[in-house]
This record gives C-alpha cells, structure tokens and sequence, in this order.
C-alpha cells in the first residue's frame, strides 16, 4: 500500500512509525527541514520537503498510484484542500484533521463528492474520550466493545491491592467468580509493555490491563484495590473546543458540570451556548478561586487549557484538595506515559487519538476497529472472524500466536465470551486481540 502523509508534526510523525512497522510505502511532505530530518533520523520513511497543495509536488510523488492520502498538517484549510486536490490526482481514498464540526456533522453537502472520504476532528475524539473516562471511575484507560458488551479497561495497582505479590494464574483461581483476561502489564521499574504469561507476578504500582465481559465490570475493581466510585460532580478548566464539547456532552449525560474560563469574552459566550453548564469567569490557577467554587466536593477535575503544564499543575492541585480523578490534556507525546508517575490518572492528547483513528483506516483484512492504549506501546484490534481463516482450525491454545499478542474475547451472538486454553472462535466471532505494534502483521495473518 502507498500512503502520503501531508504534514510531519507528532500527528504524522507518530502515523509515519506505526505504519513503518507495516512495511508499507510511506512518503510524508512537509515544508519545515528540522521535522523531515527528524523523521529521517528516527524511521524507515520516504521524505519530501515541499507544498502538499502543490499539483506538481504531489504529482512528483505519484499521486495517481496513491492509495491513501493523509493531510495532518496544522491548518484545517490545508488538509480540505490538500485531499481535494489529492482526490482529484488519483488517490483512492483521502483523509483529513479537520477542526470545524460542520464538516463532520453537516449533511447538507457531500464532501466525499468534493473530495474528502473522511475527517478527523482531534477535538471531538479527545471530548468523547473525556466522556468514557468519567463512566469508568476507577480505571485510567477504557476501550469497549459492541457498545460495553466486551471492555478492555487499565488502571494501577495500589497498595491495597490483594493480587500484588500473586501470578497471573495465581490471581485468576482466587478470583474464579470474576470473568477476565490480564492482557498487559507495565511494571514501574521498567517502561516496556509485557504480554504477560501464568507466571507473570503483579507488583505494586504495575500497570495493568484486562479484558472483560460487561457483568465482571463492577466487580473488577476489587483487583486494583482502588475504592469503586460514582461521578456526578465535574470540574472543567478551560474554555477550549475541548472544554466546550466536554461540558457539552457530559451535561447530556446528566453530570453536574462547572467550566471556569480565564478569558472574559469566551466565558460570556459559552455561558449563552452551555445552557446546562455553569460557566465562572476566573483563572483556573487561583487557589481561592477553586476553594470558593467548591473543588473539594467535585469528584472530577478535567484540566483543557492550551497550556500543558497549567493542567499538569492544575490537576496535582485538584488531587491535593481530594478530587479523585483527575484527566489533564497535554500536547507533548512524550508526558502520556508518566502520568501515574506524577499523580494524574490521565494524561489525554488530541494528536494521539487522531492519530489512533486514522491509522484503523490502513487496515487489512477484517478489522471492524482499532484503539490504542494510552499507558502502553500497543493495539487493541476487532477482527471479523471469517471463515476458513486459521484461527477457526484450532482451540485457542493450540493457535501459533505470537508472544507479543494475546487473545483478549470474543463477541458472539450479542455476548462476550473470554478465550482461555480449550475455547474455540468461530466464523462470525467478532474477536479482539491485544497486541505490540510490531506484531500486528503477524496477528492479521491469522484473521485471512
């Protein structure tokens, strides 16, 4: 497959390196020389210094045996631009990082027609991920399936954890009555993601993962020892597009939502659009401030300025006041996996997710989706089980399936079944395997 990445800032960087791991031609076009080289010097990909809107730079690329084209610049109109002209160059399927909602929810013109097949909005992804967090109090990371049916959820092992010290096979015979897979494991004195095996032992302060079925979800918990509780109350900082959308949406799901926004203006004009949301004039990082707006009694913090380090900051604030969880957007990719390190429970960044997004439109096969784990370098991927292909010939057990990948369930007839030694997946399954970017072309063939 030939993919154009239009733009190399950390939404094309980081889509150039889980795609160089798929062995596919790349070429990624930017203006600026530093972030070239820097691609240059850290992946396998073909670098172009140029315009993408340019018809002959495009064309100089082999636009017309291109097929994907992928615009991630910074500028919303560059990307509509950049896939319209893609589009009409012979690129079979374009992809645009889009900002205005209206061309995501508009149904009054076709921008396939155009020449735009999708847009990305960074904002709205990172809104709707807010949005899952606070329904998943205890845990710092969520994907679900068929709409909870099956759930892959991480969280980290506190001291009162009664599985800290015990084997993966260990922790599952004291738990029997809980249905669950353990899928990861990131232990603290080391960064490195681990597929675990029986004799994996879970220490404290691990990151860990699992998988389950929708009725073991509000037991969970107990594994963690994390004390399950329930979100009403929440704390926006920040009247961003993200903040706006959070609020927006959390206040259709019936949370009590207070937003404080330093700029004047913009706090008079979301109070008129968030009619559900109360709106506070005010800088965030006065402490007075959140003392008189009762931040004690919030049970959310969600920290969304354009600032990285105000919501770092803000949110260890939040933390010190009692709030029990805390979400703080960050711009720089490198902040996601210490957020336990330094006392947030979650650390959200739009360009990931964008990222995260895009990248299930490369793939082969039978994907139905794609997620990607905030505290661990890996995948989760949704296959469509067909039939014939090699992961129906054999019980699970008996399947040659990569160390750096682990069955995580299946969805069948509506129900999540969890697939240990003897289970066998069948043609229609919708199964969901967890595994490292590198092993991801391993995993498909199985799926063929």
């Amino acid at each position: 497959m030939k993919i154009i990445i239009a733009g190399a800032g950390d939404v094309g960087f980081h889509l150039a390196k889980l795609l160089s791991y798929e062995s596919q031609d790349i070429y990624v076009i930017d203006l600026d020389s530093d972030k070239l080289s820097y691609l240059d010097s850290h992946l396998d990909v073909i670098t172009t210094k140029g315009d993408a809107t340019s018809i002959k730079a495009l064309q100089d690329l082999g636009i017309a045996k291109t097929d994907l084209l992928i615009a991630v610049t910074d500028s919303q109109n560059t990307n509509f631009t950049i896939a319209v002209i893609g589009k009409k160059l012979g690129a079979k399927k374009t992809i645009a990082r889009i900002n205005n909602p209206e061309f995501i929810k508009n149904t009054e013109i076709n921008f396939k027609e155009l020449g735009m097949d999708f847009a990305i909005s960074p904002e709205e992804l990172a809104a709707k991920e807010i949005t899952m967090l606070l329904h998943q109090s205890t845990f710092n990371d969520s994907i679900t399936f068929e709409d909870g049916v099956l759930n892959m959820v991480g969280s980290t092992l506190s001291s009162k954890s009664p599985i800290i010290n015990y084997t993966v096979q260990q922790t599952k015979k004291k738990f029997s009555e809980i249905d669950f897979i353990t899928i990861a494991v990131k232990h603290t004195n080391n960064s490195q993601t681990v597929i675990p095996r029986g004799d994996t032992i879970f220490e404290l302060g691990d990151e860990v993962y699992f998988s389950c079925p929708s009725k073991s979800l509000p037991k969970l918990h107990t594994l963690t020892g994390i004390e399950d509780f329930v979100i009403n109350d929440v704390m926006i900082l920040g009247g961003s597009k993200i903040g706006e959308k959070s609020a927006r949406k959390l206040c259709q799901e019936k949370f009590r939502v207070k937003l404080i926004e330093k700029d004047k203006n913009r706090a008079f004009n979301l109070a008129e659009k968030l009619e559900n949301t109360l709106v506070i004039h005010g800088d965030g990082r006065d402490l007075e401030l959140l003392e008189e707006e009762n931040i004690r009694e919030m049970d959310a913090f969600i920290a969304v300025t354009g600032n990285t380090e105000t919501n770092i900051m803000s949110c260890l604030v939040a933390k010190s006041k009692g709030v029990k969880k805390t979400i703080a957007l960050v711009e720089n990719m490198d902040y996601i996996n210490i957020s336990q390190t330094i006392g947030i429970d979650t650390l959200i960044n739009k360009k990931l997710l964008a990222a995260s997004e895009i990248f299930k439109h490369v793939r082969k096969g039978e994907v139905l989706a794609i997620a990607n784990l905030k505290h661990v370098n890996a995948e989760v991927l949704e296959f469509n089980v067909k039939p014939n292909s090699k992961v129906t010939k054999k019980p699970v057990k008996d399947i040659k399936l990569t160390r750096n990948a682990v069955f995580g369930g299946v969805i069948r007839n509506g129900k999540a079944l969890m697939t240990f030694g003897d289970f066998q997946i069948i043609a229609g399954d919708k199964a969901v395997v967890f595994c490292l970017p590198e092993s991801i072309n391993e995993v498909e063939e199985l799926f063929k």
